[in-house]
């Protein structure tokens, strides 16, 4: 039987067959300025020959699937003959869901699989314990990792002990993707040109001259000089949609420091933006959101766990998520945990290859697990059980032995 992977996301849907590699297609609808009567969805996006302008409908609100009109339109598509192909009695789905989600929004979706899909089987897990059961499986001795998933609405800090998250330590930073870009866009509209309606092209500005800076006070001393001297300074060309189709950075020797370039192209001078919108996820506080950091919050959730186990969390730290993907954000995690962190225990974060499908590749690896039959809601059990059934999917072995297991066996952990 085929199995079909699909990270659900808030703003990129993850997909594939296990078999297969995996397609990253945005979660949601679009509408453009042009052709207001016409609704794209999911990669219909590129379809769209002017993407100014462009309005968003989103099936998630504040992490949570709400607008279910929407995300069914972006599922049929993307089951649909032109992406998967999906033969939907002989397929079995891993599909992720939010921390904590409510069982209303559980058993819509459990309705829309079984019911009006008809999908052999379903298993509905968080995306970080995919991404831990990714780690363990490259780790296989390693006993402990805390999950950092920074995605488009929120940052969540997850600990797992042999593949079981442990609720107690669980904490969420409202700081994500969005509010960054949308922070980006105010800070642009007040400062040089009104963009408060390009979400689109904006959103590629961050992705394309933001970091995260390792000192801050004296990168912003930098930003402040003039000319040459103002090394974080970038010149950002604006596509036009015609002869410029995707926004792009000047290179440092093609900047003009006096006057204006002739060209006619509109630009953006980028400085102190470029590091201070990342900083938000350091510093929620800078813009009134009154919240731990992320260093702060991983010490807090670690701090809430069993001393004996501080060692292990800390020297297997997973980074998952988009916004992981900021030049420096990994360096400056580590810098600041190492000085949170008393001096004898190990700080070691790891920043996988892609770490936007790293929990997708996780849901392959379990795909293919002796466990995987074990942990699935069947169709027909769902059929004769309803909800119950299907509430919360079955842990495979050692997931649920997980935290029983490691204090029996705490001594030989430690040693």
């Amino acid at each position: 039987m085929a199995t079909l992977v699909l990270d659900n996301g808030a703003y990129w849907a993850k997909i594939g067959y296990s078999q297969d590699k995996v397609s990253v297609i945005p979660n949601c609808q679009f509408r453009s300025k042009t052709s207001r009567l016409k609704t794209f969805t999911a990669n219909q996006l590129d379809e769209i020959k002017d993407p100014s302008g462009l309005f968003y409908i989103l099936p998630f609100q504040k992490g949570y699937l709400v607008n279910w009109d929407v995300q069914r339109k972006v599922w049929d598509h993307l089951f649909g003959k032109e992406m998967f192909k999906v033969e939907f009695p002989d397929t079995s789905i891993i599909i992720t869901e939010p921390y904590f989600n409510f069982s209303s929004i559980q058993e819509s979706m459990n309705e829309i699989l079984f019911e009006e899909y008809q999908f052999q089987s379903a298993l509905r897990i968080n995306a970080g314990s995919l991404g831990a059961h990714r780690y363990f499986t490259t780790k296989p001795s390693e006993l402990c990792c805390l999950v950092v998933d920074s995605g488009f609405s929120f940052t969540h800090i997850v600990p797992y002990c042999r593949s079981k998250k442990l609720k107690e330590g669980i904490r969420r930073i409202n700081v994500g993707g969005k509010l960054l870009t949308n922070h980006l866009k105010e800070i642009i509209s007040y400062r040089q040109l009104h963009v408060m309606d390009e979400t689109y092209v904006i959103n590629q500005v961050k992705e394309d001259v933001c970091y995260v800076s390792q000192q801050f006070y004296k990168d912003m001393e930098i930003a402040q000089m003039k000319g040459e001297e103002n090394t974080v300074m970038r010149d950002y060309v604006l596509p036009d949609f015609s002869a410029i189709k995707k926004g792009f950075c000047k290179p440092r020797e093609e900047m003009v420091f006096s006057g204006k370039y002739k060209t006619g192209e509109q630009t953006l001078q980028l400085a102190n933006e470029r590091f201070a919108v990342p900083e938000m996820l350091f510093h929620p506080s800078d813009i009134g959101i009154q919240e731990m950091g992320i260093p702060e919050t991983i010490a807090d959730a670690v701090q809430s766990l069993p001393e004996e186990m501080h060692p292990h969390f800390y020297q297997n730290i997973v980074l998952t998520g988009g916004n992981s993907l900021f030049p420096g954000f990994r360096e400056r995690l580590e810098a600041e945990l190492r000085s949170l962190v008393p001096a004898h225990l190990p700080v070691n974060v790891f920043l996988p290859e892609n770490p936007v499908c790293y929990s997708w590749e996780g849901g392959k690896l379990l795909a293919h697990s002796p466990d995987y039959d074990e942990m699935v809601v069947m169709r027909e059990d769902y059929e004769e059980n309803g909800h119950i059934i299907s509430g919360s999917p079955r842990q495979p072995a050692p997931a649920a032995a997980g935290w029983s297991h490691y204090q029996r066996n705490r001594r030989s952990i430690l040693h």
